[in-house]
């Protein structure tokens, strides 16, 4: 994952977007992550379910587009709570355009409360190949796909 990218779930996760324990009426975003999707059809959907706020919180100089979850969403990814959802597809009218040059491949996912090591071996024992990496130490983790 760019630089860029690392730093833009760091602004993130210092936006306040608060903590909040997962319900029992949680939508897990499980198979969405098992990276067989494009960026356009994963942010689609959730707008679609109105599960994500239609205006990006955060809009990086790459393009990648954050999105808040919308209130009540209560999205979860292998068990644990969404924080923010990101994603980028080249010439489409879902992202916005940052200041920058974009980023060359598309991406899509999620930033989630739990530690890398935690949130990786969920996903794999769900059977995901997407990326986990660390964007707070045991606080929060990124889980990514590079979707073409």
């Amino acid at each position: 994952m760019k630089l860029s990218v690392l730093r833009m779930l760091t602004v993130i996760a210092s936006l306040g977007v608060g903590f909040s324990p997962a319900m029992c009426n949680a939508y897990a975003l499980d198979s969405q992550l098992a990276c067989q999707s494009s960026p356009h059809d994963f942010i689609a959907a959730l707008l679609d379910e109105q599960s994500i706020d239609p205006k990006p919180m955060r809009i990086e100089a790459n393009s990648v587009n954050a999105f808040r979850p919308s209130h009540g969403s209560n999205l979860t990814a292998f068990g644990f709570h969404v924080y923010a959802v990101f994603g980028y597809e080249q010439n489409d009218p879902i992202f916005k355009q940052g200041s920058g040059q974009p980023v060359k491949r598309s991406t899509y996912g999620v930033v989630v409360t739990g530690s890398a090591a935690s949130v990786e071996a969920s996903a794999r024992q769900a059977g995901s190949d997407a990326v986990v990496h660390e964007v707070i130490p045991l606080v929060l983790a990124a889980v990514y796909c590079n979707g073409d």
